[in-house]
């Protein structure tokens, strides 16, 4: 009686308890979807992993240098270990231009890897002065190339940061910038150094030094209370014409003058006081005259704008390259008195000889193909008669290589990168229309491209504003490209600001950020969405620097973003121009100070319209970041947070604006995909 009512009950228990056919079919179709997330995340990861392995297996060359004769080149490669992190280290190798001499090592010490860089060819073409931490690693020390057989000579015993060595015209000098007792490196991309106690606007000025080859004495000769940015000896070897500010040097590069200092005396004359920036300064070789570039630059490093010439002893400027569509980003004088320049041009490199006298200019090399010898534009390194020349070429497709030889048909030096491949599709150059301007812009097809199939866009806004996006083969913390590797399009556009299309393009944005641009930005999505299959509901944004102010922004204005990662934005200017260390950058764009027209820094602020955010953003800065500090990022986590909109914020520890740790960019690359997986995939 007692087993008969447990059958009973266990029956009844299990009709309770059983499904019905729809909750099966619900239950099963659950554990379906669950499965397919699981399997998708799992690909998605080994994805990318496979992009961050690509990105790591390419070798990166920090600095090329023909000599002077045409007949050889110089080339920094950087040095990583088996996973492809970065190491800190660099190794300087030579090579005849026709590859017949094979490729040798220069170093100050074989008994170990070092950091060696900044090579610099004596003008007689037979051997190189370069920096190394040979003796102690992370104090650069400067060498002079040993004659064959023979190891390199120490010249200095210094403490602080050496930079930018080059030889008097003689030969018997070597000028360099030094920054005494300095305790990290120059500019304002790297980690900032904590500060307690009472703060003061402390700072160590970078000064120009000489060294007498013969007798190594080291002499600072600029002014102590003077920050030097760069310089050009003239041919004299008893002058030199520097850019420089008095003052917090990080800072004050935005207010930088051309002066002319006597390498005797010391004493310095300012020539030019600049409306906007100004950028690398060349002594022609008759000492007639300086040329330079000057425009709206918004980074230290990023040079883009007009070439000029002033007379020698003072004078006005003459700008030589008015409303070229085009932005000049380095420059040189060749023997002849030509100047060779390389350029921003429309998305292309290009790289030009400019006759001073009548103006005309030929070009030497325009492609897409990114071609640099150590600058972050377009640039070159030329012999003295202008007809040879050598730089790093690479493009999407193909990774870095040194090439070198005659202008316009330079041969592959190289073949460091010859079995890497990209984790990510084709690349193709695109242009469209947004209200007067005709916008450039790239377009990366994702990895195993399905013509069949619609995918995700994320839009990637580069820093800056002044800078452009070339065809170039990415860094390995590029998180960009990783989402191209890993099922998305992405869109690089070149907005109004950016360096490319003249200096009427770049100054567009002016008093106007966020607003111009961000039209032109989503008139590249229109254009994107037009050519390729990419799903309008399923489209992001990201960026870093000025970048990832514009991702903030953006999803301050409009819902066409889906998804958004913003990295070292800023999400308030008034705060920001009181909490960033080089204010002096905003001026030339917002027209004033933020005291004097608060209005124009509120308009173009995404913490004004905070309230019509409703896009999952994602947060990430460095803790030690000058340029877009911590507090920016804290202010737009807390607002959406506060709001009810999905967000996460990750602080690196010890990073600057520039991420240098292997572990760091990894880790942004995988976090940054996971997002917008989350939110954009199928």
């Amino acid at each position: 009686m007692k087993l008969h009512a447990l059958a009973v009950f266990l029956l009844a228990a299990i009709v309770c308890f059983s499904p019905t056919p729809a909750q099966e079919t619900k239950t099963s179709k659950q554990a379906v979807e669950k499965r397919l997330r699981d399997v998708q995340k799992e690909k998605s990861s080994l994805t990318v992993e496979k992009a961050i392995q690509a990105l790591a297996a390419a070798g990166s060359f920090g600095q090329v240098a023909i000599s002077p004769d045409g007949k050889n080149v110089a080339w920094v490669e950087e040095l990583r270990d088996k996973s492809g992190a970065e190491t800190g280290n660099s190794a300087i190798l030579a090579s005849t231009i026709d590859g017949k001499v094979p490729t040798r090592k220069i170093t100050a010490s074989s008994a170990a890897l070092r950091a060696e860089s900044d090579i610099a060819w004596a003008p007689d073409s037979r051997r190189l002065a370069f920096l190394s931490d040979a003796e102690k690693p992370g104090q650069l020390q400067l060498y002079l190339e040993g004659v064959a057989g023979q190891p390199a000579k120490r010249l200095t015993n210094v403490k602080g940061f050496l930079a930018s060595p080059k030889f008097s015209p003689d030969g018997k000098t070597i000028a360099l910038l030094f920054t005494e007792n300095a305790e990290r490196a120059a500019g304002p991309l790297v980690a900032s150094a904590p500060e307690t106690g009472e703060i003061k606007d402390a700072f160590f000025e970078q000064r120009l030094a000489l060294i007498d080859i013969a007798t190594g004495k080291l002499r600072q000769v600029s002014p102590a209370d003077t920050y030097v940015y760069e310089y050009d000896w003239a041919p004299d070897s008893l002058h030199l014409v520097v850019t420089s500010a008095l003052g917090n040097g990080d800072n004050n590069w935005y207010i930088a003058e051309l002066s002319v200092l006597d390498a005797t005396t010391g004493l310095m004359k300012s020539i030019h006081k600049p409306t906007l920036q100004i950028a690398m300064p060349a002594w022609s070789p008759d000492g007639k005259f300086i040329a330079f570039i000057e425009g709206l630059m918004s980074d230290e490093s990023s040079v883009g704008g007009d070439i000029f010439v002033v007379p020698a002893e003072g004078g006005k400027p003459q700008n030589l390259t008015p409303e070229r569509k085009a932005s000049a980003s380095w420059l040189t004088w060749t023997q002849g008195g030509r100047i060779v320049a390389g350029e921003f041009a429309g998305g292309d490199s290009s790289v030009i000889a400019l006759d001073p006298a009548t103006g005309k200019i030929e070009s030497l090399y325009r492609g897409a193909d990114h071609v640099s010898a150590g600058s972050w534009g377009p640039s070159v390194s030329i012999s003295n008669d202008g007809k040879m020349s050598a730089g790093v070429r690479s493009s999407f497709e193909n990774a870095s290589e040194v090439w070198a030889g005659a202008n316009g048909s330079w041969n592959q030096i190289t073949q460091r990168n010859k079995n890497v491949k990209p984790a990510w599709g084709e690349a193709k150059s695109l242009r469209w229309k947004s209200d007067s301007f005709e916008v450039q812009g790239w377009l990366v097809y994702p990895s195993g491209f399905d013509p069949a199939k619609r995918y995700p866009l994320v839009v990637s806004v580069h820093g800056g504003p002044g800078a452009a996006v070339q065809s170039t083969w990415p860094s390995s913390g590029d998180f960009s490209m990783a989402l191209a590797a890993s099922g998305y399009f992405v869109l690089f556009p070149n907005p109004r600001g950016s360096f490319g299309n003249g200096e009427a393009f770049a100054r567009a944005n002016v008093r106007d950020f966020g607003y111009g641009d961000l039209r032109d930005i989503l008139a590249g999505v229109d254009e994107a969405e037009k050519v390729a299959p990419i799903d309008p509901n399923r489209v992001g944004i990201t960026g870093w620097s000025y970048g990832g102010y514009m991702t903030m922004f953006a999803v301050t204005q409009t819902r066409r973003f889906k998804a958004a990662m913003a990295g070292a934005g800023i999400a308030n200017y008034q705060s920001y121009y009181g909490q960033n260390k080089i204010d002096q950058w905003m001026i030339p764009f917002f027209g004033k100070s933020v005291y004097d027209d608060p209005e124009i820094y509120a308009k173009s602020s995404p913490i004004t319209f905070i309230k019509k955010v409703k896009t999952p953003t994602l947060i990430i800065v460095g803790d030690s970041d000058a340029e877009c500090p911590t507090p920016q990022s804290y202010e737009f986590w807390h607002a959406l947070k506060t709001l009810g909109v999905e967000t996460q914020l990750l602080v690196y520890e010890h990073e600057g604006h520039m991420f240098m740790k292997s572990e760091h960019k990894r880790d942004r690359i995988r976090r940054t995909v996971a997002w917008f997986d989350a939110h954009l995939q199928d």
